[in-house]
Protein backbone atom coordinates (compact mmCIF):
# COMPACT_ATOMS: atom_id res chain seq x y z
CA UNK A 1 0.00 0.00 0.00
CA UNK A 2 0.93 3.43 -0.61
CA UNK A 3 1.38 5.96 2.00
CA UNK A 4 2.67 9.12 0.63
CA UNK A 5 -0.90 10.64 -0.13
CA UNK A 6 -1.57 10.41 3.63
CA UNK A 7 1.59 11.53 4.62
CA UNK A 8 0.96 14.61 2.43
CA UNK A 9 -2.12 15.32 4.19
CA UNK A 10 -1.18 14.95 7.50
CA UNK A 11 2.13 17.57 6.65
CA UNK A 12 -0.39 19.71 5.64
CA UNK A 13 -2.47 19.54 8.55
CA UNK A 14 0.59 20.34 10.54
CA UNK A 15 1.46 23.45 8.03
CA UNK A 16 -1.87 24.85 9.08
CA UNK A 17 -1.35 24.51 12.13
CA UNK A 18 1.81 26.40 12.31
CA UNK A 19 0.21 29.46 10.30
CA UNK A 20 -2.33 29.89 13.10
CA UNK A 21 -0.01 29.58 15.83
CA UNK A 22 2.25 32.68 13.95
CA UNK A 23 -0.98 34.42 13.84
CA UNK A 24 -1.24 34.17 17.69
CA UNK A 25 0.23 37.54 19.12
CA UNK A 26 2.19 36.17 21.39
CA UNK A 27 3.81 39.25 23.03
CA UNK A 28 6.54 39.97 20.24
CA UNK A 29 6.19 41.76 17.81
CA UNK A 30 5.23 39.60 14.70
CA UNK A 31 4.37 40.48 11.60
CA UNK A 32 2.35 37.57 10.70
CA UNK A 33 -0.45 38.70 12.86
CA UNK A 34 -1.58 41.27 9.79
CA UNK A 35 -1.96 38.40 7.32
CA UNK A 36 -5.72 37.88 7.78
CA UNK A 37 -6.27 41.85 7.47
CA UNK A 38 -6.65 42.99 4.11
CA UNK A 39 -7.90 46.73 2.81
CA UNK A 40 -10.20 47.98 0.10
CA UNK A 41 -7.57 48.88 -2.40
CA UNK A 42 -8.88 50.48 -5.86
CA UNK A 43 -12.26 48.11 -4.79
CA UNK A 44 -9.79 44.63 -4.58
CA UNK A 45 -9.45 43.43 -1.38
CA UNK A 46 -5.76 43.43 -0.63
CA UNK A 47 -3.39 42.10 1.93
CA UNK A 48 -1.52 44.80 4.02
CA UNK A 49 1.72 43.26 3.28
CA UNK A 50 0.70 43.73 -0.47
CA UNK A 51 0.82 47.91 -0.08
CA UNK A 52 2.81 48.19 2.29
CA UNK A 53 7.00 47.42 3.76
CA UNK A 54 6.01 45.80 7.42
CA UNK A 55 9.44 46.02 9.39
CA UNK A 56 9.83 44.78 12.89
CA UNK A 57 12.93 47.47 14.43
CA UNK A 58 11.90 46.31 17.96
CA UNK A 59 10.73 43.41 19.69
CA UNK A 60 7.34 44.92 20.60
CA UNK A 61 7.21 46.80 17.88
CA UNK A 62 5.69 46.74 13.78
CA UNK A 63 5.90 49.25 12.07
CA UNK A 64 3.87 49.23 8.59
CA UNK A 65 5.57 52.30 5.81
CA UNK A 66 2.62 52.19 3.31
CA UNK A 67 3.97 52.66 -0.85
CA UNK A 68 0.98 54.90 -1.64
CA UNK A 69 -0.16 57.02 1.49
CA UNK A 70 -3.45 57.02 0.13
CA UNK A 71 -4.35 53.86 1.80
CA UNK A 72 -2.48 54.77 5.54
CA UNK A 73 -6.13 55.36 6.54
CA UNK A 74 -7.52 52.23 5.58
CA UNK A 75 -4.59 50.59 7.04
CA UNK A 76 -5.48 51.93 10.48
CA UNK A 77 -8.98 51.73 10.27
CA UNK A 78 -8.76 47.29 8.83
CA UNK A 79 -6.18 47.07 12.07
CA UNK A 80 -8.59 48.87 14.09
CA UNK A 81 -11.86 46.51 12.89
CA UNK A 82 -9.52 43.37 13.53
CA UNK A 83 -10.00 41.78 16.31
CA UNK A 84 -5.53 41.93 16.72
CA UNK A 85 -6.28 43.80 20.10
CA UNK A 86 -4.18 46.60 19.49
CA UNK A 87 -4.34 49.97 18.81
CA UNK A 88 -3.01 51.76 15.55
CA UNK A 89 -0.44 54.87 16.17
CA UNK A 90 -0.67 56.92 12.83
CA UNK A 91 1.87 59.81 12.12
CA UNK A 92 1.02 60.45 8.80
CA UNK A 93 3.58 58.50 7.39
CA UNK A 94 3.81 55.49 8.77
CA UNK A 95 1.60 53.19 11.31
CA UNK A 96 2.74 52.12 14.24
CA UNK A 97 1.84 48.70 16.44
CA UNK A 98 3.29 48.86 19.91
CA UNK A 99 2.70 45.37 21.34
CA UNK A 100 2.55 45.46 25.59
CA UNK A 101 3.57 43.50 28.02
CA UNK A 102 2.10 40.11 28.72
CA UNK A 103 0.55 39.80 32.17
CA UNK A 104 0.44 35.97 33.35
CA UNK A 105 -3.82 35.90 33.09
CA UNK A 106 -3.18 37.19 29.05
CA UNK A 107 -0.64 33.90 29.29
CA UNK A 108 -2.52 31.32 30.52
CA UNK A 109 -5.18 32.58 27.55
CA UNK A 110 -2.98 32.25 25.34
CA UNK A 111 -1.71 29.02 26.04
CA UNK A 112 -5.21 27.58 26.42
CA UNK A 113 -5.61 29.15 23.04
CA UNK A 114 -2.87 27.22 21.75
CA UNK A 115 -3.43 23.82 23.23
CA UNK A 116 -7.21 24.18 21.49
CA UNK A 117 -5.54 24.64 18.21
CA UNK A 118 -3.29 21.59 18.67
CA UNK A 119 -6.13 19.51 19.69
CA UNK A 120 -8.04 20.64 16.41
CA UNK A 121 -4.88 20.09 14.33
CA UNK A 122 -4.64 15.94 16.23
CA UNK A 123 -8.21 16.07 15.52
CA UNK A 124 -8.09 16.47 11.52
CA UNK A 125 -4.35 14.12 11.87
CA UNK A 126 -6.80 11.36 13.32
CA UNK A 127 -9.60 11.80 10.56
CA UNK A 128 -6.46 11.12 8.28
CA UNK A 129 -5.20 7.93 9.71
CA UNK A 130 -9.28 7.38 9.85
CA UNK A 131 -9.56 7.72 6.23
CA UNK A 132 -6.36 5.96 5.24
CA UNK A 133 -7.85 2.75 7.25
CA UNK A 134 -10.96 2.86 5.59
CA UNK A 135 -9.63 2.91 2.31
CA UNK A 136 -7.29 -0.23 3.36
CA UNK A 137 -10.31 -1.97 4.67
CA UNK A 138 -12.24 -1.44 1.20
CA UNK A 139 -9.23 -2.73 -0.51
CA UNK A 140 -9.28 -6.08 1.85
CA UNK A 141 -13.00 -6.26 1.43
CA UNK A 142 -12.34 -5.99 -2.51
CA UNK A 143 -9.55 -8.71 -2.21
CA UNK A 144 -7.47 -6.26 -3.56
CA UNK A 145 -5.04 -7.45 -0.14
CA UNK A 146 -5.12 -9.86 2.21
CA UNK A 147 -5.87 -9.69 5.89
CA UNK A 148 -2.24 -9.94 7.07
CA UNK A 149 -1.70 -7.05 4.55
CA UNK A 150 -4.59 -5.04 6.21
CA UNK A 151 -3.03 -5.33 9.58
CA UNK A 152 0.20 -4.55 8.82
CA UNK A 153 -1.15 -1.31 7.01
CA UNK A 154 -3.37 -0.25 9.57
CA UNK A 155 -0.08 -0.51 11.70
CA UNK A 156 1.86 1.64 9.78
CA UNK A 157 -0.43 4.13 9.25
CA UNK A 158 -0.87 4.40 13.02
CA UNK A 159 2.56 4.51 13.18
CA UNK A 160 2.99 7.43 10.29
CA UNK A 161 0.19 9.46 12.78
CA UNK A 162 2.11 8.67 16.09
CA UNK A 163 4.91 10.67 14.56
CA UNK A 164 2.97 13.47 13.10
CA UNK A 165 0.79 13.72 16.59
CA UNK A 166 3.96 13.68 18.06
CA UNK A 167 5.18 16.80 15.87
CA UNK A 168 2.41 18.94 16.58
CA UNK A 169 3.23 18.23 20.50
CA UNK A 170 6.44 19.31 19.73
CA UNK A 171 5.21 22.79 18.33
CA UNK A 172 2.66 22.94 20.93
CA UNK A 173 5.80 22.49 23.80
CA UNK A 174 7.81 25.29 22.03
CA UNK A 175 5.17 27.86 21.32
CA UNK A 176 3.62 26.86 25.02
CA UNK A 177 8.00 27.65 26.57
CA UNK A 178 8.04 30.96 24.27
CA UNK A 179 4.51 32.00 25.05
CA UNK A 180 5.14 31.85 29.18
CA UNK A 181 8.98 32.79 28.86
CA UNK A 182 8.19 36.34 27.23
Amino acid sequence: MDYTNLKERMEKSIGAYTEKLAEIRAGRANPAILNKIKIDYYGTPTPINQVAGISVPEARLIVIQPWDMSVLKEIEKAILASDIGINPNNDGKVIRLAFPELNEERRKELVKEIKKIAEEAKVAIRAIRRDGIDEAKAKQKNSEITEDELKSAEAEIQKITDKNIEQVDKILSDKENEVMSI
